[in-house]
C-alpha cells in the first residue's frame, strides 16, 4: 500500500481536531498490572491512547503511515510536557514488525492485518497484555465497501494468539468491532496477574 495509504490517512488527519480521546480498551489495559517497559501503540494516529500512557510514566512508541498523524500526536506531546516519553517511527504496518519480548503492553485498536497479529503479539513482553480492537466480518453490513481482509474472521483475535496467552476478555462492541485483552505468561512458569 504505502504512499496510496500514507495519502489517505494524511488526508484524515490533516483536518482532525487535537488528539482523541484515550480508547477505553487503552484505560483498561493501563489500569491493569503491567510489568516494567514500555508501551506499543500500532496504527496510533494522533493517539490520546499514548498520552494516556505517557502521563502514567510509561515510555511509549507509536507507529503509524500517517506522517501527519504523528506530527499532532508530537505536538500534543510537546504541549503536555510529554515529549521525552513517546518517540514515533512512520512505518507502514505491512513491513514493519516489533522486536520480540519488548513490550509490558501492545495496543492496537482500528487496524486488522493477520500477517501481523502473530509478530505483534510475539512483541509483548512476558507478563505483559495484548489489547487489540479491529472490525469484524458484520461491519461490512454497514460499510460495504470495507475489505474483508481488513475484518476480523469468527474466533479471532484470540483463536490467532501464540501459545503462552491467556484470553482475559474478548468481545463485540457496538459498530462492528471486537476487543481483545490477553496477557503472555510471565515467563516463570505462570501468568501474571
Amino acid at each position: 500500500m504505502g504512499d496510496a495509504d500514507r495519502e489517505r490517512w494524511n488526508a484524515k488527519y490533516e483536518g482532525a481536531a487535537d488528539p482523541a480521546a484515550a480508547h477505553p480498551l487503552a484505560e483498561r489495559a493501563l489500569t491493569s498490572p503491567l510489568p516494567d517497559g514500555p508501551v506499543l501503540d500500532l496504527a496510533s494516529g494522533p493517539s490520546g491512547s499514548a498520552l494516556l500512557a505517557a502521563r502514567g510514566g510509561r515510555d511509549v512508541l507509536a507507529v503509524d503511515i500517517s506522517d501527519v498523524a504523528l506530527a499532532r500526536l508530537t505536538a500534543a506531546a510537546r504541549r503536555d510536557g510529554l515529549s521525552g516519553r513517546i518517540s514515533v517511527e512512520e512505518a507502514d504496518l505491512e513491513v514493519w514488525r516489533p522486536p520480540p519480548d519488548a513490550f509490558a503492553l501492545l495496543l492496537c485498536t482500528g487496524y486488522w492485518d493477520r500477517a501481523l497479529f502473530g509478530p505483534a503479539a510475539r512483541g509483548v513482553a512476558p507478563g505483559g497484555l495484548l489489547a487489540w480492537e479491529a472490525f469484524t466480518s458484520d461491519a461490512r453490513r454497514a460499510r460495504p465497501s470495507l475489505p474483508a481482509e481488513w475484518c476480523l474472521a469468527e474466533g479471532e483475535p484470540a483463536a490467532l494468539l501464540p501459545a503462552g496467552f491467556t484470553v482475559l476478555d474478548q468481545h463485540d462492541v457496538p459498530g462492528g468491532k471486537r476487543r481483545l485483552l490477553a496477557r503472555r505468561a510471565d515467563g516463570a512458569g505462570g501468568v501474571a496477574r
